[in-house]
């Protein structure tokens, strides 16, 4: 292996590290679904056939889904399957995207991750404090537990956006061909 070439291996070992962290994060939160579904079928069950009604399990439905979204929002990154503009990117070289993925890095997502954490800091600390639970009577205990999705969100993007911006350095500098990351692989060879 040549000198110069150790930079461009590690940076490479980086961007795996860190779209695998995010990757297998999302896949563990994408099981979240199935208690989803049937903790819903339960509560509209009981609910509309017995006519008995549980906060706990609202509740739990709510934590389910935050952990869900929150924790696939950088497995979607890790995965290249967020929303952008493909009339303006689909089409272009592997330099263009590279391009315009490391400026995407730099002037959109990380000054959105700063602030994220910038004004959640305070209130998921208040959360802390106090351990908060729930406002209401019979429901769960824990909500500062989920509270911390508030500023694990951004620092799980902000870490990705490392790796998104290691692979354009790469592709730029001629080490990689292509922006596109590697297929993450399917939920069920996750698990």
């Amino acid at each position: 292996m040549r000198a110069s070439d150790r930079p461009a291996r590690g940076a490479a070992v980086l961007d795996r590290a860190i779209s695998g962290l995010n990757s297998w994060i999302g896949r563990v939160a994408a099981w979240l679904i199935l208690p989803v579904v049937v903790v819903q079928f339960a509560i509209v069950l009981l609910r509309y056939v017995f006519g008995y009604g549980m906060v706990a399990m609202d509740e739990a439905i709510l934590f389910m889904h935050a952990t869900l979204f929150m924790g696939a929002g950088a497995y979607a990154l890790a995965a290249d399957s967020h929303v952008r503009v493909d009339i303006f990117y689909g089409a272009r070289g592997p330099r263009y995207r590279a391009w315009v993925d490391g400026l995407g890095v730099l002037l959109l997502l990380w000054p959105v991750c700063a602030f994220l954490v910038w004004i959640g800091w305070g209130y998921v600390a208040r959360s802390w404090r106090i351990f908060e639970g729930s406002g209401t009577a019979g429901g769960l205990p824990g909500v500062f537990l989920i509270k911390t999705w508030i500023l694990a969100l951004p620092v799980l993007l902000a870490l990705q956006g490392l790796a998104v911006l290691t692979r354009a350095g790469l592709v730029l500098a001629g080490h990689a061909r292509d922006m596109r990351p590697d297929e993450p692989p399917a939920p069920e060879e996750a698990l």
